[in-house]
């Protein structure tokens, strides 16, 4: 045999013996790895794997993160933006709460996460203020162009220079109010009685309340109240003819069955009605066939046909724990439904709010208690929302 045949021979033989090798080797490989750790370890990083659904990836909610990790961020909220200006950062939110359950939902989880609170909103300057490591603030946005319809928006800032007190807020120059915004007031709103006398004699002093009315801790019919409701307003509000509830006259079909034309309080009970301000056919509300104009008036009532008149938009959409969370009423379940909107309305109306003012700090609101004409009265005095409004004691003389 040649040499080069034997050089042959030899790298054939090399190569079969580098063939069984690496058969062998994955043989090995695959006896050993039955139960899937072959698999697993030829995985790729599951640090790598897209985040899923709902986890937070943009820029911009990142940014917002970056506030201390026990901070917490309301949950029915979603990021609109965030920016920095000043080494400050400002992250702008939406929710389809009410910016006073926002309020509630940081004043609560803060204090428990021994974050102090600085500064609490007030009407005139909406905004939480609290401090751990780095001062935030959380301030409801009251410029109605950055607002959306249905949605509440708030800012949360955190950065710069340390803020120990709320920065007040500037005094915007005034712009005219247009049909269907709160009630203006070109003046600062009249001093607020002391007594329930007082809230008596202003209505009366207006034409809204006979001077026979001095029993203040006498019941109110249904009927009484719709008068009394539709006087006020139209006369508190009479430099605003385009704002007045219209009387409905007699060629009017009637809206209940037990108020015919006939009846005294037949134009104001009828124009409630066809205002949309109280439960009716007109309104969609097919059950509400009799008004029951002789029966008490109880404060649930009272308080559902009165604050769409003060906050001249529709009612929020209300549920029963947004109720407790707010108010703290112990007895929520028990309020109508229809009604549960008009009471967390009226809860952001601060101290102009008539559950307070009439009724005072309670934690059981009592909705089928029926009302005094001192708590009428004292809910009739004013119309507005917050310190935009109109009182009796401003209509006297006009």
């Amino acid at each position: 045999m040649s040499r080069s045949q034997r050089r042959i021979d030899i790298i054939h033989t090399h190569q079969s013996r580098l063939v069984s090798c690496l058969a062998a080797i994955l043989l090995l490989l695959g006896s050993g790895c039955s139960d899937g750790t072959l698999q697993t370890t030829l995985a790729p990083d599951p640090q790598l794997k897209s985040p899923p659904v709902g986890t937070v990836a943009s820029p911009d909610l990142a940014t917002a993160t970056a506030l201390p990790a026990d901070f917490p961020l309301y949950p029915q909220a979603k990021l609109q933006s965030t920016q920095t200006q000043a080494q400050q950062t400002i992250a702008t939110w939406v929710t389809p709460d009410p910016i006073d359950l926002v309020y509630t939902f940081y004043k609560k989880e803060l204090t428990a996460k021994q974050w102090e609170i600085v500064a609490t909103p007030s009407d005139s300057n909406p905004q939480l203020v609290a401090k751990q490591q780095l001062n935030v603030t959380i301030a409801a946005q009251t410029d109605p162009a950055k607002q959306q319809p249905g949605l509440t928006t708030y800012t949360i800032s955190w950065g710069g220079a340390k803020v120990s007190e709320p920065v007040p807020t500037p005094t915007a120059a005034p712009s005219p109010t247009p049909t269907g915004s709160p009630l203006p007031t070109t003046k600062p709103i009249a001093t607020v009685p002391t007594t329930t006398a007082e809230y008596l004699k202003d209505l009366t002093q207006i034409g809204v309340l006979a001077s026979t009315d001095t029993a203040p801790n006498r019941p109110v019919s249904r009927r009484e109240y719709a008068r009394w409701l539709v006087a006020a307003h139209n006369r508190i509000t009479g430099t605003k003819p385009t704002q007045q509830i219209r009387l409905a006259t007699t060629d009017t079909k009637p809206a209940f069955q037990d108020v015919p034309a006939t009846n005294p309080d037949f134009p104001s009970i009828q124009g409630l009605a066809e205002a949309g301000l109280i439960p009716s056919a007109l309104s969609g509300d097919n059950t509400s066939v009799l008004f029951r104009p002789e029966a008490l008036l109880t404060r649930e009532q009272m308080i559902l046909w009165k604050v769409p008149l003060d906050t001249r938009q529709p009612l929020p959409t209300a549920s029963l724990d947004a109720v407790k969370q707010t108010w703290g009423f112990q007895d929520a379940g028990k309020v109508d439904p229809n009604a549960l909107r008009a009471v967390l309305a009226d809860f952001q109306n601060g101290d102009r709010s008539n559950i307070r003012r009439a009724f005072g700090y309670t934690t059981l609101f009592q909705p089928k208690k029926t009302v005094s004409l001192g708590e009428v009265a004292t809910a009739l005095w004013y119309f507005g929302a917050n310190s935009e409004g109109l009182s009796a004691r401003d209509a006297i003389g006009n």
